[in-house]
């Protein structure tokens, strides 16, 4: 295999890799308490079992009336109304609201029959425990919820592919719906390889450093919707390397392999994957920085990723990939924009056209507004990234951008 087929754009790298997956690359169905469905993908359609509200309720405090009675009220001329009891929370009003009546009603409440509006509480004026002084005239329907005003019996209120927020999660709960279908995330499995890697509870000797991307990628993983599978430090070796990434194809619906994607004599990465399914290796080499020799590869559609041993290279090339990876498998179907800062670049920036570049940055305010003071370092430097609070995407017909320059800045504590 040659060391780089040749440099494309990561969206062509991704669409590649996207259209070289079959149909059937997809998630299973499990249910799920919907109390801890929080952040998973539904896997049905929601149907409404019943109108929400179940019946017509108030929205404040106040008193239950016919509207005409009120029309023309103020506090100079109000109009008086006979009160002809209270409406328990809870309970079904066994009273009905005649011409010149009112009852009073708390917020969400049940509106008796007769009712067709809720005078608000300041707006009235008790004589005694009989009689009232309404001096604000109330409209028909006024601070009233009618019954099937949220959703009617038989609505469609979720399509399969929704993000369960927690808006979701008390939606379907107001509908009584406590278990709810879901996909089921996928298995990604993580292979971290290199003679000098060594586990972060190790003291490292002599030219070792502790394994960095097996953990970034895992709670990457993890923020995605995905399932962390930690498979171990493996050796420079063809024979090891091959048998672990076996194993994980056997097991593990997406497989990341970190270092041995790189152009030295030991890549072997790129031999294991086509040895392991058709059709292989589709990319080897992005025009990104920092990420270039990344593999993407589909192997008996089982999708592979071959990612830089540096750190802020993994991490940022992974999410870049795998985010739009595990939305496919889980059959997102709504992506929401990714939250953006606006703000000004504090200093002249170089870049090489042809390349994209993501920059870390630094925000600061000033008098000016927002500030992105980029954080300058290699790609094998983690508290790169822990010292900034976003990337700004330099796009790949762009030499540099001049301090000043306004830009997005994608913040980490977003999808990146």
């Amino acid at each position: 295999m040659p060391e780089f087929l040749h440099l494309i754009s990561p969206a062509d790298a991704l669409e590649i890799i996207l259209d070289a997956l079959p149909q059937s690359w997809a998630a299973g169905i499990e249910v799920v308490s919907t109390s801890e469905a929080h952040g998973r993908v539904l896997a049905e359609r929601v149907t409404a079992p019943h109108p929400l509200p179940p019946f017509p309720r108030s929205t404040v405090d106040g008193y239950a009336v016919q509207a005409k009675d009120t029309f023309g009220a103020s506090g100079a001329l109000p109009a008086y109304l006979r009160l002809i009891g209270e409406i328990l929370m809870g309970k079904t009003p066994t009273i009905e609201v005649r011409p010149g009546e009112a009852a009073q009603v708390h917020t969400g409440g049940t509106i008796p029959d007769g009712a067709d509006a809720v005078v608000m509480l300041e707006d009235t004026q008790l004589i005694d425990n009989s009689e009232i002084e309404v001096h604000r005239a109330a409209g028909v329907g006024q601070n009233i919820l009618l019954e099937g005003e949220d959703v009617q019996q038989g609505d469609i209120v979720l399509e399969p592919g929704t993000i369960l927020r927690p808006q979701e999660i008390g939606g379907v709960m107001a509908l009584g719906m406590t278990s709810i279908s879901v996909a089921v995330s996928p298995r990604v499995g993580i292979l971290s390889s290199g003679d000098e890697v060594v586990p972060p509870e190790m003291d490292p000797g002599p030219a070792q450093v502790r394994d960095i991307n097996s953990h970034t990628l895992s709670a990457l993983i993890d923020r995605l919707g995905g399932n962390p599978i930690l498979r171990g430090i493996v050796p420079d070796q063809h024979d090891a390397l091959f048998e672990a990434v076996k194993q994980s194809h056997h097991e593990d619906d997406l497989i990341i392999i970190t270092a041995g994607s790189s152009v030295s004599a030991r890549d072997i990465t790129g031999d294991i994957i086509q040895s392991l399914g058709k059709p292989g290796v589709l990319v080897h080499g992005i025009s990104i920085k920092p990420g270039k020799p990344t593999i993407l590869a589909v192997a008996d559609d089982i999708p592979l990723i071959g990612l830089p041993g540096n750190p802020v290279s993994a991490l940022v090339v992974g999410a870049l990939i795998l985010a739009p990876l595990i939305r496919r498998f889980l059959g997102v179907r709504r992506v929401l924009p990714i939250p953006q800062v606006p703000a000004k670049l504090s200093v002249n920036v170089v870049s090489q056209a042809g390349r994209e570049d993501f920059l870390p940055v630094r925000l600061q305010k000033s008098e000016e507004g927002t500030i992105a003071e980029p954080v300058f370092g290699r790609s094998n430097l983690i508290f790169t990234l822990i010292r900034a609070d976003g990337l700004v995407h330099i796009p790949s017909n762009a030499t540099g951008l001049s301090a000043g320059t306004e830009v997005m800045v994608t913040l980490f504590s977003s999808e990146l």
